[in-house]
């Protein structure tokens, strides 16, 4: 479990990485998941803010939490079916 309070299944960093890559790889992580399962990922990218609130708004995926931490941005992805 995070500090955040999320359990989640699998960690991906995809620090460095430019938009769209990090939602990108992410899309394939999760289609190895099962539902219900939550994919951690870590970003440095600032764009990734608004490409994970726009991946999470179809009925596939949930945006559990978000956090900013030193420089990284930390989303919680839920995989919904």
């Amino acid at each position: 479990m995070s500090d955040h309070g999320i359990r989640e299944d699998k960690t991906l960093d995809v620090s460095g990485l430019n938009c769209p890559l990090p939602v990108l790889k992410s899309k394939a992580a999760l289609a190895t998941m099962e539902a219900g399962q939550v994919l951690r990922v870590i970003s440095t990218h600032p764009d990734s803010v608004k490409e994970f609130a726009s991946l999470c708004r179809g009925p596939q995926f949930e945006l559990s939490g978000s956090a900013q931490e030193e420089g990284r941005f930390v989303y919680w992805v839920r995989k919904l079916l």
